[in-house]
């Protein structure tokens, strides 16, 4: 009888060690899940900087980029799709923090695509529909132009002459 009590406890062990590393398993993933930020295009978040924050870092600041405010705080805007990383050095070189930023679709409640073929257009409409220049739009590329001529020829006629 005492062999067959010692295979019982000898069997109930590997389900414990087993919960034991799946319960630090568990424990460790919500540490990664915070070191990744999720920002829409076109959006802003704002972000607690670590103390003694010198200088940062952008892995693709065509993806996401970065600025620095007053009080220890930073502003993360979606520039483009994807996925890239930042890193917070001190004044000394030291990493006192790096974070993953990935750019997803913005979830607007007031936008409507248009599909065309493969030609896609995308329309805010609040209250009335007008284009919005969105990467991957057909449009894309006329409307950027249109915004810049239009914001060169405000900035001519305020340089104060």
């Amino acid at each position: 009888m005492t062999a067959s009590r010692a295979f019982g406890v000898a069997s109930c062990r590997p389900p414990f060690w087993l919960s034991a590393v799946l319960g630090i398993v568990a424990l460790a993933t919500p540490a990664y899940a915070a070191d990744q930020i999720s920002v829409p295009l076109d959006k802003a978040r704002i972000l607690h900087l670590p103390d003694r924050a010198a200088t940062i870092v952008i892995g693709n600041p065509l993806i996401a980029d970065l600025s620095i405010q007053p009080g220890g705080l930073a502003v993360v805007t979606g520039k483009g799709f994807g996925e890239t990383n930042f890193v917070v050095l001190d004044h000394a070189g030291v990493v006192l923090t790096e974070k993953t930023v990935e750019v997803t679709l913005p979830n607007d409640q007031g936008s409507v695509v248009v599909y065309r073929g493969v030609e896609r257009e995308t329309y805010s409409c609040t209250p009335v529909c007008s284009p919005r220049p969105t990467l991957g739009d057909a449009l894309f590329k006329p409307e950027i132009d249109d915004i810049t001529a239009r914001n060169s020829a405000a900035a001519g006629g305020t340089g104060g002459r």
